[in-house]
């Protein structure tokens, strides 16, 4: 894989605020939210089909052992600051072209089945970590909002105004999580706490601290990432 590097690399304060994106939502924001009562118990309806065939024909990728666990080689990425938020008062807010947009609750969230995972994290910078990881599978919320059929990307805003979007298929893997959880403790606030994304299919800079915000879209934004709109690549696979 070959990343395109920014011949001048702005701050990410100073990127945020180029791209209209510090202090406000994503521009499908404004969605009519619903707070998740008694269904969060369950996953509800049966996606599109366009999303279970994808579904269908996601395969696994190979998993490592307890013992396996690298717990000082998960480095802390940090930028200006890193957020507080309080878990009684966080929601996370899931709109755009879906049918059911709704507000979670941290309750709401760990009512859902959890999924542990213990993968490898690798950083673009070089470095990498076997990780194990605890939370919601993202597919599990896909199913509760129940995104349009011609919904094809993902946007993720985080609490210190990072954004970043993947493609449907990726975020719909059986091993894409909203985590909350990381090496069997809760989350810490460096690590991205209450809750961010996780997976052994991206690189580390498309997982996502401090998720507050997911929207589904038919079509890219001219925003796209705030690494990638610095020249970095979009897909980031491994």
């Amino acid at each position: 894989m070959n990343l395109i590097l920014p011949k001048h690399t702005l701050s990410r304060r100073r990127l945020l605020q180029l791209s209209g994106l510090s202090g406000m939502g994503l521009l499908l924001g404004g969605c009519e939210l619903n707070l998740l009562s008694d269904s969060v118990n369950k996953i509800s309806e049966p996606l599109n089909q366009s999303l279970e065939a994808l579904l269908l024909s996601q395969k696994p990728v190979g998993e490592f052992p307890l013992s396996a666990i690298e717990p000082d080689k998960l480095l802390i990425n940090t930028f200006d600051f890193t957020p507080q938020i309080d878990p009684a008062q966080f929601r996370l807010r899931i709109d755009g072209e879906v049918n059911n947009p709704m507000q979670l609750s941290m309750g709401d969230i760990q009512k859902l089945p959890l999924t542990l995972m213990v993968i490898r994290h690798i950083c673009v910078e070089g470095w990498a970590a076997i990780v194990q990881w605890g939370g919601v599978r993202l597919q599990d919320l896909v199913a509760l909002v129940q995104p349009k059929s011609d919904v094809r990307y993902v946007y993720f805003k985080s609490a210190d105004g990072y954004y970043e979007s993947w493609d449907i298929a990726s975020a719909i893997h059986p091993q894409t999580l909203m985590a909350y959880q990381k090496n069997g403790q809760p989350l810490s606030a460096d690590n991205g706490a209450p809750i961010r994304l996780a997976s052994p299919i991206k690189l580390g800079y498309k997982q996502s601290k401090w998720v507050t915000q997911i929207t589904f879209v038919s079509k890219l934004l001219p925003i796209k990432g705030y690494w990638e709109d610095q020249g970095y690549e979009w897909f980031a696979g491994l």
